[in-house]
């Protein structure tokens, strides 16, 4: 098994479960030739969401039951989505205002540990579960290291496993030569024209 959208860009995922978060920020429709919008009808995000919480349970070793989404809730998705890579962009700039709430619960497992567990249904559910993985990613400080790819035709969201999380691109053959030669291009027209 494997990330259903991030699996479309040919990169390794993020570890655990911030992987499930890189996802779904991954299923967007992007690149060229340009991939379909995971989350574009009803059907689509349900089978994404499926295959991810799948790959989610598998990973973390936590059983998850299925979580049904109905139109309202993959509107609301879309936003919670589209909320996070908004968030991302925003990440080295101006702060943006709180986006979003999620319902989650802590719960004292028998050995001591607490764990925190999402609550809700639909999108809510999925909303509370991204948002516990980048609070934990956050406290280990893994956080940092999920970046959007700096090439506007691309924004995949790739895990930066650089030595000192330099990264930029998430496939430096792919977007980083791309954007190095037009940048290339407009330096060179700009010196004929001067």
């Amino acid at each position: 098994m494997s990330w259903p959208a991030t699996v479309r860009y040919n990169k390794e995922s993020a570890p655990a479960g911030l992987a499930f978060v890189q996802d779904l920020m991954n299923t967007i429709a992007a690149r060229k030739p340009r991939t379909d919008d995971l989350l574009a009808d009803l059907g689509d995000a349900q089978a994404w969401l499926d295959l991810a919480l799948a790959e989610w349970s598998q990973i973390t070793g936590t059983p998850v039951g299925g979580i049904e989404l109905d139109e309202h809730d993959r509107e609301e998705l879309l936003g919670f989505r589209d909320d996070l890579r908004r968030a991302m962009r925003q990440a080295s700039s101006d702060a943006l205002p709180p986006l979003h709430t999620a319902a989650i619960a802590l719960q004292l497992d028998g050995d001591g540990h607490v764990r925190p567990e999402p609550r809700g249904t639909g999108w809510r559910r999925v909303a509370a579960l991204a948002l516990i993985e980048i609070f934990q990613a956050q406290q280990t400080g893994i956080w940092p290291r999920l970046k959007m790819c700096r090439n506007d035709r691309c924004t995949a969201m790739f895990f930066d496993r650089s030595r000192n999380n330099s990264g930029v691109w998430h496939d430096v053959k792919v977007c980083g030569n791309a954007a190095n030669l037009r940048a290339y291009r407009a330096r060179q027209r700009a010196q004929s024209a001067t």
